[in-house]
């Protein structure tokens, strides 16, 4: 889930059509986390083939890269690729947060409470097979696939570093800690959303988020807010207890480091130097291609209706709406993209 860093930044919201004509990496995994847990029937069961093969990402892959390449914004994905050794403890907590979700859902499901899909949820996994399943369909429609040696963010991040694309598109903030200018949220959650635990539904919009804006309003270096960070706890180490964003800032910017910070707290983070350099000097590729081909209609067709079970009418709709894409003012088709 990486840090919460929300409330140190100003978020500016965005109409989708506002983006037209800008590049996105995107963290294909933050986006596959949200289509598995959202996209389920009732009783939280995800959307499934008749070999059994949960197919709820396809189904939101395939409309959503619509709706953007629609409103002129051209995307890139970029996959996860080995985690680094420091992540070990933060997944193994969440496998198990999953096994107990997966128990609650069993049972809820079993006693008919409202509980199923809430519980169902939090057991979202991406396995290989869905990895697999994620590249072919967007090979298929053409999107350009990034594969990153360790974590996505970093290697998105540094794409936007490196002038590549516009913005970083993630519900997370760690690229800002792997130096993404710009972070792009919601734009793969835009429109009505329930929330939590409630019949109520809001609007939500797409949010950019401006990292050197906010370093120079808060009077801090990239480098300090990783420090922040680890004091905090990220993926890679557990923080300081009590320690939240307003106190962290406050400790940083009177020592001017993390070093100062834990002599004055009387308290140390193992390993912090390294947990530092994962976020400074991550592990990312030189070697990608940012460059997107037409569509394949008679392949997606025949992996989504013919492998998958969907419908074809609606798939062959989809395909006509992909193949004849425009930009929110119609004026640049998507021919004009490769």
């Amino acid at each position: 889930m990486g840090v919460d860093l929300g409330g140190l930044f100003e978020k500016d919201e965005v109409e989708f059509g506002e983006l037209s004509g800008r590049m996105v990496a995107i963290d294909t995994h933050n986006m596959l986390y949200q289509f598995l847990s959202t996209i389920r029937q009732s009783d939280g069961t995800p959307l499934l083939n008749a070999s059994g093969e949960v197919t709820s990402h396809l189904s939101g892959l395939i409309y959503r890269i619509i709706n953007m390449i629609e409103a002129g914004i051209k995307p890139v994905f970029v996959f996860d690729g080995k985690p680094p050794d420091l992540k070990a403890a933060t997944l193994q907590e969440r496998r198990r947060i999953k096994e107990e979700s997966k128990k609650r859902w069993e049972e809820a499901k079993a006693t008919g409470s409202g509980d199923a899909f809430k519980y169902a949820q939090s057991t979202s996994r991406i396995t290989e097979d869905i990895t697999r399943s994620t590249k072919r369909l967007l090979g298929y429609m053409g999107m350009p696939i990034v594969q990153a040696p360790s974590d996505g963010e970093a290697q998105a991040s540094f794409m936007a570093m490196n002038g590549d694309v516009d913005y970083v598109g993630s519900q997370d903030y760690d690229s800002l800690l792997f130096g993404s200018g710009m972070l792009l949220r919601n734009l793969t959650v835009t429109g009505k959303r329930k929330l939590p635990g409630k019949m109520v539904y809001v609007d939500v919009k797409p949010e950019l988020i401006d990292l050197y804006a906010g370093l120079d309003r808060l009077e801090i270096t990239r480098e300090q807010l990783v420090d922040m960070a680890i004091l905090m706890g990220t993926d890679f180490n557990k923080g300081v207890k009590g320690i939240g964003p307003k106190r962290a800032l406050k400790l940083i910017k009177k020592h001017g480091g993390i070093e100062g910070a834990l002599s004055e707290l009387d308290t140390s983070i193992d390993l912090f130097l390294d947990v530092r350099a994962i976020f400074l000097h991550p592990d990312i590729s030189l070697d990608y291609d940012v460059k997107w081909k037409s569509p394949d209609e008679v392949r997606i067709i025949e992996f989504l209706c013919e492998e998958n079970g969907f419908s074809e009418d609606r798939i062959q709709k989809a395909v006509v709406r992909l193949k004849d894409a425009t930009d929110v003012q119609g004026q640049m088709t998507l021919n004009r993209w490769f």
